[in-house]
């Protein structure tokens, strides 16, 4: 008897997915910036049914002084899933597969950040998955990256990233949790640096003609640079917020009289 999975239809005849989407739409994504107080830099972001918490320390002294490099700083990348964030209890302490995201991630960020401006320094992004679906290490890599631009951090780019991948057959962008699962699911999560469109992190799981994989990371930059708009949009935001109310301090102090004691 042919398993379950074999009989899903992945696209239908309208070619749509199986949770409504086409091939090359990512999953919703919402991005808040400087969410955690005492970070240098932070981030929420919801991409689908994960729920993503980065934050940025630093740049500070490297301690102990042996990790120090007198030529640029050290990012220290720190990828974890919270034991609530998987249907069954996850063992708190890391595993492999946290150790190897955390190792990749963090080579991706280091592409991006101008590290010799910081020697001796270590720059520390700690991510946390409340809640997966598939494409954790993508929605944690986007987060960090806005994190590091609120905490200020000088970058020649952001790291923006997507995943994409084959699930029935077809080639699909931002595979959830159930296409990953099918019978010959192959799942590459990618990021790049938009504006040059150097690609800092690629990853295979499975096997793909080479027609088929050059029409995926086609897709795959498409869909990074639809997380990138996303990204700036809320980082915009967030600093055209702090403007805003940077210029009501002085305006309300001119009015003078009752106004002005109320940001004495």
């Amino acid at each position: 008897m042919a398993k379950t999975e074999e009989k899903l239809e992945y696209v239908n005849k309208q070619g749509k997915r199986l949770d409504g989407r086409k091939a090359d739409e990512v999953r919703p994504i919402k991005i808040e910036v400087g969410v955690v107080g005492r970070a240098a830099g932070s981030c929420y972001l919801e991409w689908g049914q994960n729920k993503i918490l980065a934050a940025v320390y630093g740049p500070r002294e490297a301690l102990p002084k042996h990790i120090q490099n007198p030529y640029k700083s050290l990012v220290r990348y720190v990828y974890r899933m919270a034991s609530f964030s998987v249907p069954d209890r996850k063992n708190p302490k890391p595993g492999r597969r946290e150790i190897e995201i955390s190792k990749v991630s963090g080579e991706a960020l280091e592409s991006a950040i101008f590290l010799e401006n910081f020697p001796n320094m270590t720059i520390d992004v700690l991510v946390e998955i409340l809640d997966s679906n598939a494409g954790t290490r993508v929605a944690a890599l986007s987060a960090a990256s806005v994190a590091l631009v609120d905490a200020g951090i000088p970058m020649r780019d952001i790291v923006c990233a997507c995943g994409v991948g084959k699930a029935g057959g077809h080639l699909l962008a931002d595979l959830d949790k159930e296409e990953e699962d099918a019978p010959d699911a192959v799942d590459i999560p990618m990021a790049i640096l938009p504006n040059t469109e150097e690609i800092v992190l690629l990853q295979m799981d499975g096997l793909l003609q080479k027609k088929e994989w050059d029409q995926l990371v086609e897709l795959g930059i498409k869909g990074c640079k639809q997380v990138w708009e996303l990204q700036k949009e809320a980082l915009k935001k967030k600093y055209a917020e702090a403007e805003k109310g940077e210029s009501q301090k002085p305006q309300d102090n001119a009015l003078g009289g009752e106004n002005a004691g109320e940001f004495q």
